[in-house]
């Protein structure tokens, strides 16, 4: 049952729809060049299309032919990628390009693609007319005495009937964004600055878009109508999700953002080159780039954020020259000019990391491990070049096992809370981390052959009792590895019920299947649905996902959020079982975790607040329109004030640390975007994120503590509850009995298990 590729064609991977990847250091690739207009298709593009429509049509595991009928929900699919709110279009504008319904299979398969860019490029001609039209509305200013309301979730509206519609649409917008800023103190001449210039900010992002953007977008709408996981990866996307498989790119270590017209440094990468020239911090402007020693300067200015970072990033060993504006400098302070080499950066920040929490009940204070795994990331690549140390989830996750071993926890958590998912090898193996051997996941292809994949490596990294963390984010591979060690009893599920994606993808280089006698062509990458997975027990977590042993509170995203919410997801179905056996039987105890986990969280100030909040949370998602009356709106933010300051002065007398609470107005809409707020102030914010008390999991770690101490009491129900009756526990019972003895923490060797 080792895990063997599912087609020859690359890895078999699985994840929750198009990967997100911000536009930092990890985007990159070939410069482009500057957009011509109108904007055209590329042969490779048409190539790329063709030849996706021939992988999807005959290898997509529920293949559906490129007709007339795939056409329309390709053109309605298109539509909503570029006007989702319905806010640039008229239905007059709808009406024009309706003939065009069932052209584009065609387009596709004619290699013509002549129809969808003239949409794109109607879509350009839009943006900038209505924001030009935003920017005209604030020389006039707005009257808020009148009572009038603005619909911003637009979702499920109607294009504006007319030209007269959709100004009036315009008005009522840009009027809102005015008294946001009003609203947060903000006085109109700062109001009609800053509106300006984000608006303008939008025009000039909009004339930065090329082909390939266009290209990008008509392909995803194709990729995604066949299914809502199956996705096309122009070649700098393909080259990022590549990135956030192996967590290393070579570059210089830096995290760019783009503010106005410049490129900013954000963050410095532990270890990377920026960091360690003592030359860069946060805030600093970069102005020019050149490759090599001596090779000259490119202005970047007005750049856009993906085009400066492909000029930064190469191989590594290779220089590269910033030229910057410091943070603390003027616009017109002393430029710097930094010569740096670039180098392999690892994003840890990405990685699997730990920690161990302290319970403490009454006298006794147990310690707790916790595993926090943001994906299931492998380097492919290093891999099948035979180095030895690729980086791996199981790898990183079986030496973390050995630290905290070391460190005398008693309990383990897997936080897999948005883990959108990732390669199915290494949800495979690392399940071999926590179970001796045996069946992990059942894949069924598109001619219904059913393949069992597990584990035949004998061993366990972690014998002791186990928690799975997982929330509505927790998706794909996360629900492979949660499935398992549920149906194995292996480990107690804690949290919401995860996503539902039950699909396997596979990568398909477009590249590889052409020929070129000149330059390497930049086809892009298919990312295509091919397989099925089931549990073990037969039953699917499409749709459904896995529910938890032991359930917190809903957050409420589960109607816009998760394999339900997608018109064309898979069915529910279900297959036989594989021949498994559990390896204990947690509901010897579970019904006594449940009272003791019900009774805790009923007497807890913290768990209180926190389903307060989420309730407001709810309350305020849920609303769709707003007043624009000044008075109105003034009122509902003094109300909304009133809230947050008893949410505040609440959490102050639960941890006693208002370092999140000291200002007051945090809480509340300041009318801005995230990229006009400055740097230090963002990156503040995320310091402060990180200090919060963590309610779920405390819990999570919390039951734990109850499980060890039931254990320690009862033997009978200790080999009952401990895997495969505590045969491979001896030495963590041993742990109990007497006080663990502090030890110098060491990485454990990877175990047999770690394919």
């Amino acid at each position: 049952m080792k895990f063997r590729p599912a087609l020859v064609l690359l890895f078999v991977l699985t994840a929750t729809g198009a990967f997100a990847q911000s536009a930092q250091e990890l985007g990159g690739g070939i410069h482009r060049k500057a957009a011509t207009w109108p904007l055209a298709p590329t042969t490779e593009e048409a190539q790329a299309a063709q030849l996706s429509a021939r992988f999807l049509t005959r290898f997509h595991y529920d293949a559906q032919p490129l007709d007339n009928a795939m056409s329309e929900r390709i053109y309605k699919a298109y539509f909503k990628l570029i006007d989702g709110e319905k806010v640039f279009f008229t239905q007059a504008d709808m009406a024009r390009f309706a003939p065009l319904k069932t052209k584009l299979d065609d387009a596709i398969w004619n290699e013509d693609l002549s129809a969808p860019f003239s949409i794109f490029n109607f879509y350009v001609q839009r943006a900038v007319e209505r924001m030009t039209y935003a920017r005209a509305l604030l020389k006039k200013g707005f009257d808020f005495s009148i009572d009038e309301n603005y619909t911003f979730d637009r979702d499920h509206a109607d294009w504006p009937k007319d030209q007269t519609a959709l100004n009036d649409l315009w008005r009522k917008r840009t009027k809102n964004d005015w008294l946001r800023l009003k609203l947060a103190g903000k006085d109109d001449a700062e109001i009609r600055k800053t509106l300006d210039k984000r608006y303008a900010g939008y025009i000039e992002r909009v004339k930065q878009l090329d082909s390939e953007d266009a290209f990008q977008t008509f392909m995803t709408a194709y990729a995604e109508t066949t299914d809502p996981h199956t996705d096309y990866l122009g070649p700098r996307v393909a080259e990022n999700f590549d990135i956030s498989m192996k967590l290393s790119l070579e570059g210089i270590g830096a995290q760019l953002q783009s503010r106005d017209d410049n490129t900013m440094i954000v963050k410095l990468i532990p270890g990377g080159p920026a960091m360690k020239s003592h030359k860069f911090k946060p805030g600093d402007r970069i102005l020019a780039v050149g490759q090599g020693k001596s090779g000259p300067m490119v202005d970047v200015v007005g750049w856009r954020i993906d085009d400066v970072t492909a000029l930064i990033r190469g191989k590594k060993g290779t220089v590269v020259r910033l030229e910057i504006l410091p943070a603390d400098a003027g616009q017109d302070g002393k430029h710097e000019l930094v010569t740096l080499v670039r180098d392999k950066i690892k994003l840890e920040d990405a990685a699997a990391s730990k920690k161990v929490i302290d319970i403490k009940d009454g006298d006794v204070t147990r310690k707790i491990g916790v595993i926090d795994l943001p994906s299931f990331y492998s380097d492919f690549g290093a891999r099948s070049e035979g180095d030895k140390n690729y980086r791996s989830t199981t790898r990183d996750v079986a030496k973390l096992i050995g630290e905290l071993k070391q460190e005398g926890v008693q309990g383990i958590v897997v936080d897999l809370r948005n883990n959108g998912g990732g390669s199915l090898a290494e949800a495979i193996s690392m399940t071999g981390l926590f179970i001796d051997k045996g069946p992990v996941v059942q894949v069924r292809d598109a001619r219904g052959e059913v393949q069992v994949q597990g584990d035949d490596d004998p061993g366990m990294a972690w014998s002791g009792p186990l928690a799975v963390l997982v929330n509505r984010g927790s998706a794909s591979a996360s629900e492979i590895f949660t499935a398992a060690i549920q149906d194995y009893h292996r480990g107690l599920v804690i949290g919401e019920p995860t996503f539902g994606k039950g699909t396997v993808q596979n990568l398909v280089d477009l590249d590889r299947f052409v020929q070129s006698d000149g330059e390497k062509p930049q086809l892009g990458e298919l990312k295509m649905t091919i397989q099925e997975f089931f549990r073990i027990n037969g039953g699917s977590t499409q749709l459904k996902g896995v529910t938890p042993d032991i359930e917190f509170p809903k957050n409420g995203d589960d109607k816009d959020f998760g394999e339900s919410t997608y018109s064309n997801a898979l069915p529910w179905t279900h297959i036989a079982p594989a021949d498994y056996q559990p390896v204990a039987n947690l509901k010897a105890y579970l019904p006594q975790l449940q009272v003791l986990h019900e009774d805790r969280v009923a007497k807890s100030p913290a768990w209180k607040l926190m389903l307060d909040e989420l309730a407001q949370y709810k309350l305020m998602r849920a609303k769709t329109t707003v007043s624009l009356n000044f008075a109105t709106r003034e009122a509902e933010r003094k109300a909304q004030e009133k809230i947050q300051a008893e949410f505040r002065a609440r959490h102050k007398a639960i941890d006693g640390n208002d370092a999140l609470l000291a200002d007051e107005d945090k809480s509340l809409d300041d009318g801005l975007n995230a990229n006009e707020r400055s740097i230090k102030s963002e990156l503040k914010e995320e310091q402060d994120a990180k200090k919060a008390k963590d309610v779920e999991l405390n819990e999570t770690a919390h039951i734990l503590f109850d499980a060890v101490g039931m254990i320690k009491s009862d033997p009978k129900l200790a080999s009952e509850v401990l895997p495969y009756g505590g045969k491979f526990s001896g030495k963590y019972l041993a742990s109990l009995s007497e006080p663990a003895k502090p030890r110098t923490a060491l990485a454990a060797p990877v175990p047999a298990a770690a394919h």
